[in-house]
């Protein structure tokens, strides 16, 4: 390939370092449970929610962190949640089901995304918090509580369109929640069900990473409940959604030189670095660079609960120019958000063993084929780019491979499509068939999100680990509970 190797080392805690220095337990557990194989630290989830409450601390704010459940489905780390105070964001039926059999009690649990009736006849019945996203969703709900006699629900009205005064900001268009722009129609719905529908607050959910355009949504809630409050209405909670965001690799500065890099090599100044010749959205066109870089922003030095941080310490502008923090504390409202990648940070990671090694042509990146499928390793379905760690089945200074190789990373279904990642990856030795590759940090949306059974081929099973002493211990996903490290599982 030429040149130095461009690696995107991912950033490891103390746990998942631990356990990828654990090789002999990695390679039982493959062994015994098949490739791919994904891994479950739930230890971790509870110290991640204590970072996020630090947050609340500092800011003297009351209010609810809700892990949300799309991001992993994993029975493990929802149990160990219920073991704490922290709630849970169920998006569908299966979910509410799943986080009432997991522990939570309704007043921790809030229903968001497409309803249907058995979603929200279910979620009324139990009196879970249900997050309306316009006048069709209130009217069903309040026709099911008036029809099945149901207790009266609580609801949260989510909204989107949001604008700043003074220098134009706009929140981006989102299919979910009603624009405030239609703010009375809706209020006057909510007025005409208050005797079946408790508004009990506001809400909002913003596709992006962007600080401003999420301090613009909450500096318009902020303006909202004091809207409902003039009517006689009393909200006492914003909700803002998720979006915090991971920091996926230990080095910002390969982050850089990678996307530069690809960059040139869109534009044909050096050799590809992509299977295909693919751009992840950039193009050349006359030698002349198009597009946009369709990639998550792997490296973020402020991302999780520090991104709270800096987001509640923002000036709401139109409000005095005071920090939204303030603003929130004043008027008694509790602040709720709903984590899912960023409380999922360090949770986890995907084990895939190595079937074949092989060369493609002279020069060029080795072809290595998984025990797995693209959809078990989703994290380019997310746009993370990152590299993953080499769990060698000889004993270090055994076998071949002592020095960088590049290689492409194939699956195991019969398309040409099937591929792990675009990207060439560098790796600091050549891989041998029977070693693991390790994905770290994949329990955000990475692990479990697009896992299918095409072609007859299993999904990957999961397991839960977590350390007693120096020793690590580990059962079936399913079979974890907070009480399973006291009763000594295998």
């Amino acid at each position: 390939m030429g040149g130095q190797p461009l690696y995107l080392e991912p950033r490891l805690e103390l746990r998942l370092r631990s356990l990828l220095d654990s090789p002999d337990l990695l390679h039982t557990l493959t062994d015994a449970l098949g490739s791919p194989l994904n891994l479950v630290v739930p230890d971790q989830l509870a110290d991640n929610l204590e970072q996020f409450r630090s947050v609340y601390g500092k800011h003297h704010l009351s209010g609810q962190v809700f892990l949300a459940h799309k991001a992993n489905r994993s029975s493990a780390l929802l149990r160990r949640l219920a073991a704490t105070d922290a709630g849970v964001d169920v998006a569908s039926l299966g979910e509410l089901q799943h986080a009432l059999g997991a522990g939570f009690t309704p007043d921790r649990i809030t229903a968001t995304g497409p309803k249907n009736p058995e979603f929200l006849w279910l979620a009324a019945r139990a009196s879970v918090t249900v997050s309306l996203d316009g006048r069709g969703e209130l009217d069903q709900l309040a026709t099911l509580v008036r029809k099945h006699a149901l207790p009266r629900a609580r609801s949260l009205l989510r909204l989107s369109g949001f604008e700043a005064t003074g220098v134009r900001v706009l929140s981006r268009r989102s299919r979910f929640g009603t624009a405030v722009g239609e703010l009375d129609a809706l209020l006057e719905a909510v007025e005409r069900h208050a005797d079946v529908v408790d508004l009990v607050g506001v809400a909002y959910h913003l596709d992006t990473t962007s600080l401003t355009e999420k301090a613009t949504a909450l500096e318009g809630c902020l303006r909202v409940l004091e809207e409902c409050r003039s009517r006689g209405l009393r909200p006492r909670a914003v909700d803002i959604g998720g979006g915090f965001g991971a920091d996926y690799l230990a080095d910002g500065g390969q982050w850089e030189r990678y996307t530069t890099e690809l960059t040139e090599a869109v534009l044909g100044t050096r050799p590809p670095l992509t299977y295909g010749g693919h751009g992840y959205g950039l193009r050349s066109d006359g030698g002349t660079l198009r597009g946009t870089l369709g990639l998550y922003p792997a490296h973020r030095p402020v991302a999780g609960a520090p991104y709270l941080d800096e987001l509640l310490a923002h000036p709401a502008a139109s409000l005095g120019g005071r920090p939204l923090a303030a603003l929130l504390l004043e008027h008694l409202y509790d602040l709720h958000t709903e984590p899912g990648r960023a409380l999922l940070d360090q949770c986890g990671l995907t084990l895939t063993k190595v079937l074949e090694v092989r060369g493609q042509e002279a020069d060029g990146p080795l072809a290595v084929r998984l025990a797995a499928k693209a959809d078990d390793v989703a994290l380019e379905e997310h746009g993370v780019l990152m590299d993953p760690v080499v769990v060698p089945r000889a004993p270090a200074g055994v076998g071949t491979g002592a020095e960088a190789v590049a290689v492409h990373l194939f699956g195991s279904r019969c398309l040409e499509s099937d591929l792990i990642t675009r990207r060439t990856v560098f790796l600091p030795r050549r891989p041998e068939p029977g070693d693991l590759l390790a994905f770290a940090n994949t329990a955000g949306y990475c692990m479990d999100f697009h896992a299918t059974r095409a072609q007859h081929q299993p999904v990957a099973r999961k397991v839960a680990a977590w350390q007693e002493g120096d020793t690590w211990r580990w059962c079936l996903d399913d079979q974890y509970w907070p009480t399973t490290p006291v009763g000594g599982a295998q």
